[in-house]
């Protein structure tokens, strides 16, 4: 399904930008951006989306007075939930007739679009429909459909990215932090009771731990063995309990590095047993967060949680857990960054199964960092 929706949006997105973004031109008047309503489009990872919260904010404080909606899909809408600089949130699917009757049902509802999407070329689409005035990113096709055009830096934070996106139109956001992902009471009790059912005190030195990655790009994981022996040394040097966080679909693998570690028994398998916002919780109670480049690391930093990032395909340059006290362990090879997601560049390992980068990260090395975060 996902590479469907990326091979249609390369190769029919394209085409249809190069066509409306030509003809366009011819009637295009030199627009001046409004500001009274306001649209953000953000449509996929989750952890790009948390890192668009301080642009969100650079926002709020740049127009107080404005309506800001921003268009999401269900992947990711929880992000944005209970945000207060967010007045509305949309939902749409994937599919076209999703997009479709969204933007026949919009058009040209907002006087500014702001498209914080990397790389998709239906998000721009839906920007030209239903904005006034357009702004996106630079350098790619789908750049003949905006207004307002800035580059994209590639050697910075993306949360500085966007902040680069919204400062095209005065923007701006001192002391940048991500701000705390908003988790109801329910989901704050349905956390509490499932800690007390597991005699999990809360003094307890918790270690998270999501071994897995979204289906783009599995490159990117840690070999699980390790993560067991990681497991096994937290527990044996600090006495820790280890939760496993992650997808329905990464509860196998948490088993199987279950099965591989010796201490076991101080160890829970959360993955796919709790809601996407549940775990903003569950997680929060962590003292140490440990990840692959994934969502669930960005969620880890949002919540204020010392986090730290395994990077092999990618550059944590540009997405390490954003905030002080938070760090990362990248050994570079030559081949690494092969994802360039801004370049629409997310492949599994060139060299098949060997995945090096990765695999040059040690126990160690991970443990080294333990240690330098807990003091």
């Amino acid at each position: 399904m996902i590479k469907a929706i990326k091979f249609v949006d390369r190769y029919i997105g394209n085409v249809l930008c190069v066509v409306i973004g030509a003809f366009s031109k011819f009637f295009r008047r030199k627009a001046e951006y409004q500001s009274k309503n306001i649209l953000v489009i953000q449509l996929w990872g989750i952890g790009e989306t948390i890192l668009t919260l301080p642009a969100l904010h650079a926002l709020r404080l740049r127009f107080p007075k404005s309506k800001i909606t921003v268009v999401t899909t269900q992947r990711n809408r929880d992000v944005y939930i209970g945000n207060k600089d967010i007045d509305r949130i949309i939902t749409v699917g994937l599919s076209p007739v999703s997009i479709l009757s969204f933007m026949k049902k919009h058009f040209r509802e907002f006087d500014m679009a702001i498209d914080m999407e990397e790389y998709l070329n239906i998000s721009a689409l839906i920007g030209f429909f239903v904005g006034k005035y357009r702004i996106g990113f630079a350098n790619q096709i789908r750049s003949l459909l905006y207004d307002k055009k800035v580059i994209y830096n590639d050697q910075q934070h993306v949360v500085e990215t966007y902040l680069d996106l919204v400062g095209s139109v005065g923007a701006k956001y001192e002391n940048v932090k991500l701000p705390k992902l908003v988790v109801t009471k329910k989901d704050k009790d349905y956390v509490k009771k499932l800690l007390k059912k597991f005699k999990i005190k809360k003094e307890s030195f918790i270690v998270g731990i999501a071994p897995g990655v979204a289906e783009s790009s599995k490159s990117r994981m840690w070999p699980k063995e390790r993560y067991a022996k990681l497991a096994d040394k937290l527990i044996e040097k600090y006495n820790a309990v280890i939760f496993f966080v992650g997808s329905k679909e990464e509860a196998e693998l948490v088993s199987h590095i279950q099965f591989l570690m010796k201490h076991k028994k101080k160890t829970f398998n959360f993955a796919g047993k709790i809601t996407l916002r549940q775990s903003f919780y569950l997680i929060e109670q962590c003292k140490i967060f440990i990840s692959n480049d994934s969502g669930l690391m960005h969620v880890a930093a949002a919540q204020g949680v010392k986090t730290i990032g395994l990077f092999g395909p990618n550059l944590p340059l540009r997405w390490k857990p954003f905030g002080n006290k938070n760090s990362f362990v990248y050994k570079p090879v030559k081949c690494s960054p092969c994802i360039n997601v801004h370049k629409g560049q997310v492949p599994e390992c060139r060299y098949g199964k060997n995945n090096r980068c990765m695999k040059l990260i040690t126990v160690n090395d991970v443990l080294e960092v333990v240690d330098e975060l807990v003091g």
